[in-house]
This record gives C-alpha cells, sequence and structure tokens, in this order.
C-alpha cells in the first residue's frame, strides 16, 4: 500500500517527549518515572503500559469543589511509548525550573509525576470570583506539555515593560510574577463589558518572567447564544460559557 500518509510515521528519538506533530505529543516511559496525563487523552500507545485513575485527597477534592480548579489526571506507567492528544489543540512542552510555573489546568495535558501541583488565588482588586480567580501552580524539576488552540505567543516581563492580557486567553506565566486580576471597564457594575467593546477582565504581570498567550478566548462573543439565563451570559457558572467548553475550543 502506498499513500503520502506514510510521511506522518513515528519520530525516532531518544527524548521523553517529542511532540510528534503539532498536535499529538510522543511520551517514552522507561519503567521509571511516571507520566500523569488528562484522562481520556491518550490516542495509541506501544509496548507494556498501564493506566490508572490518579488519587485524589480529600483535600483536593474539596479544593477542586470550592474553585473548579484542579486535574483529573490518570497515571502512566510501564515501558513503551504513549501517545497523547486533545481536540487537535496545538502542544507545547516546557521545562519546569525553581521559579514554577502558574497555569490554567484545562490547558495542562501531560507532566512529570515529579512534579507538585497547587491551587493558588490570583489577586482581584474588586473581590470578584471569575474568570482566572483560581490557578494552578507547578513546582519542582520536570516536563508541563501544555495545549493552546493556535499557535501562541510568548510575552516577556521586564521591570520597565509589564504586560496584561485577557484573562480568557492567557494560559501561564512565570509563577514568580506579581499579578493583579482587573476588570476593564467604566460602568458601576463591574460584571458588565466597557461599552461595546467585547473586552472584559483582564491580568496584568510585573517583574521579571514570562505570559504565554493565546490566539483564541475561552468565552464566545458577547452575544453568544450559550446556555441560559443571566450566569450564560457572563460566562459564569455550569450555564456559562467555561460550564459549556471545558476543553477551550471555539470553532
Amino acid at each position: 500500500m502506498q499513500s503520502p500518509l506514510f510521511n506522518h510515521a513515528e519520530q525516532q528519538s531518544q527524548e521523553r517527549y517529542v511532540v510528534q506533530n503539532p498536535q499529538l505529543l510522543r511520551v517514552s516511559l522507561a519503567g521509571q518515572d511516571d507520566i500523569l496525563a488528562r484522562k481520556g487523552a491518550m490516542v495509541a500507545y506501544q509496548g507494556l503500559v498501564d493506566f490508572d485513575g490518579e488519587y485524589q485527597s480529600s483535600n483536593q477534592r474539596r479544593t477542586r469543589s470550592r474553585t473548579g480548579e484542579g486535574l483529573d489526571l490518570m497515571r502512566c506507567s510501564g515501558q513503551g511509548t504513549v501517545y497523547f492528544a486533545n481536540l487537535a489543540q496545538y502542544i507545547h512542552v516546557v521545562d519546569v525550573d525553581q521559579d514554577g510555573m502558574t497555569v490554567d489546568s484545562a490547558y495542562v495535558l501531560a507532566l512529570d509525576s515529579t512534579l507538585h501541583t497547587e491551587v493558588i488565588a490570583v489577586d482581584s482588586q474588586y473581590g470578584v470570583s471569575g474568570t482566572g480567580k483560581y490557578q494552578l501552580n507547578i513546582t519542582g524539576r520536570g516536563k508541563v506539555a501544555l495545549m493552546t488552540s493556535g499557535q501562541p505567543l510568548m510575552m516577556q516581563v521586564t521591570p520597565d515593560k509589564y504586560v496584561s492580557a485577557d484573562a480568557d486567553a492567557i494560559v501561564a506565566w512565570s509563577s514568580g510574577l506579581r499579578v493583579q486580576m482587573q476588570a476593564q471597564t467604566h460602568n458601576a457594575s463591574v460584571r458588565r463589558r466597557r461599552g461595546d467593546t467585547g473586552e472584559g477582565w483582564e491580568l496584568s504581570f510585573l517583574g521579571t518572567g514570562f505570559a504565554l498567550v493565546q490566539p483564541s478566548e475561552v468565552m464566545p462573543p458577547q452575544n453568544a447564544a450559550i446556555g441560559q439565563g443571566i450566569a450564560a451570559q457572563y460566562g459564569v457558572g455550569g450555564n456559562g460559557a467555561h460550564g459549556q467548553n471545558q476543553g477551550n475550543v471555539w470553532s
């Protein structure tokens, strides 16, 4: 049999994490350190590999229930090669060092089991729980595979050049950065978006580090018919945009 499809054969590499193509991740297991991956993200594997649901402590379950932030993971162990993907999103491998990384858990595809994760609160000058209020802090040494809808933009943050990003487009940033959440609005109600611009919550970053932004917003356009009621209008709760779009992909 002949076909151009054979041009997409698996890559040969000694690296543990390999981006097979922009939307497919290849991870090698050597029977030592396990991989934690998003539940259901495996699309193929070779060798003797076991997949087990990752245990969540009662504290982790309470935190997930209270904040909506956390990881639904499976543990991959054994010897072989595993391929991961999620809704054909673009995949990027990041080395986490002592500085740590803060990320929205919805964008995590896989990570080394040696890394530590913790849910943290992002500062809000209004004290309103909304988009970006809680995020996942990843510390230790290891690799994390992130996903974005489209090719992302990596922005450098320096003491003399701070960066602001839409809270629905930001993917990850250096944990050492100072972060403030604010609403771009001139209305008395901070839940209402400013005029007809469609712009709402944003995160401002100060210090030294990076901010990773994707060319897509989790929330649909302001007048999109997603869910029902006031919660749907502002993208809040299970009836809102986030509740209807757990994969962060809008077509």
